[in-house]
């Protein structure tokens, strides 16, 4: 965990750890940090699995030179959703 951030970022952090897109994750623990602000955005924003799926696919792509279809974006997409969904965040006051 890195100091300084919420429960919210930690667990969202440990998400996209566990996704490691670029097989990293256990060595770096932040390379995924500069997905948080932006998914969170989104997800107190209300977007939707294709929202999410298709930020995730754009920095596959565009920020971390990948081929998104070996990474699964959708399936991340639905399991980020899952998640702040299952957390009651998608309903906590502020994420209207």
């Amino acid at each position: 965990m890195q100091p300084g951030t919420s429960a919210t970022e930690n667990d969202l952090r440990h998400l996209l750890n566990e996704w490691d897109p670029i097989g990293v994750a256990d060595d770096v623990q932040d390379e995924y940090d500069c997905m948080l602000a932006p998914l969170l955005q989104r997800l107190r924003g209300r977007a939707d699995q294709t929202e999410i799926g298709d930020f995730l696919r754009h920095e596959l792509e565009e920020h971390f030179c990948l081929d998104p279809l070996a990474s699964q974006p959708e399936a991340m997409a639905a399991r980020v959703i899952a998640w702040w969904t299952a957390a009651g965040r998608a309903d906590a006051p502020g994420n209207m």
